[in-house]
């Protein structure tokens, strides 16, 4: 019975979707018709990159970053508050103690001198992602993760590992609190949370796009330490240190 109403609104959502593809009378135009230079990211492109204009709003090389940090900042700013509250929802559940989980099988020097070295590579791009996320691909939470990652490798190659939390939550609290002091001067100085207050500077330049860069290293910082705390939580147990 499952199956066939799963089968039944399947094909009720695929008819509804062609319908309105094919339909003579849609609003979506057809394939190819689509006027791109008409289109609201082609004016945000005009708004940012251009530098016939005297100031650009942001000065992020990268549209996308514009996008995330400065026009839907309130947006990112609710996702990273959905990933603060799955680490304290963690922490609350499983760190019922601060003994480090061991393992039946304990890494050799080969795995742990190998981690050491990739991590380091780890943590040195994770940084320059969301340093540079205002020029190229990237940003804070791939950069953050990046650098969670490294600390997991760090877990699983050496079971004498044992993260320092109170730094990462130090780090973590201070730069969310930086990001919410950032965006309330915005929006009491200028009428927009996390307004671009500062200078967009040259385009294209590692010191540009005015707030975007530093916004992007608090984010940064606070996935990383956010999701370190994750995996130290997950790799603790019962006790008393």
């Amino acid at each position: 019975m499952k199956k066939f109403v799963a089968a039944l609104l399947t094909f009720t959502v695929a008819f509804f979707i062609f319908s309105l593809l094919y339909d003579s009378q849609s609003f979506f135009p057809k394939y190819g018709e689509k006027d791109l230079n008409n289109t609201i990211s082609q004016r945000y492109l005009e708004k940012n990159t251009d530098e016939t204009r005297p100031y650009p709003e942001t000065g992020s090389a990268n549209i996308v970053t514009s996008v995330v940090v400065n026009y839907r900042g309130f947006d990112t700013l609710g996702e990273l508050t959905v990933l603060f509250l799955s680490a304290m929802g963690v922490a609350l559940l499983l760190n019922v103690g601060k003994e480090r989980l061991g393992f039946r099988v304990k890494p050799n020097f080969i795995l742990k001198a190998g981690v050491r070295i990739i991590t380091g590579i780890i943590l040195i791009v994770g940084i320059y992602i969301f340093v540079h996320g205002h020029l190229t691909p990237g940003g804070g939470f791939p950069g953050g993760a990046m650098i969670a990652s490294s600390v997991l490798l760090m877990y699983i190659s050496d079971d004498k590992f044992k993260e320092k939390m109170n730094a990462f939550t130090v780090l973590e609290g201070t730069s969310g609190v930086l990001i919410i002091v950032l965006g309330l001067i915005g929006l009491f100085a200028f009428n927009s949370f996390l307004y671009n207050f500062l200078p967009s500077g040259e385009i294209g330049h590692l010191f540009s796009a005015g707030l975007t860069p530093i916004l992007y290293v608090l984010i940064g910082l606070k996935v990383g330490s956010e999701l370190s705390n994750i995996i130290g939580n997950f790799l603790t147990q019962g006790g008393e240190e």
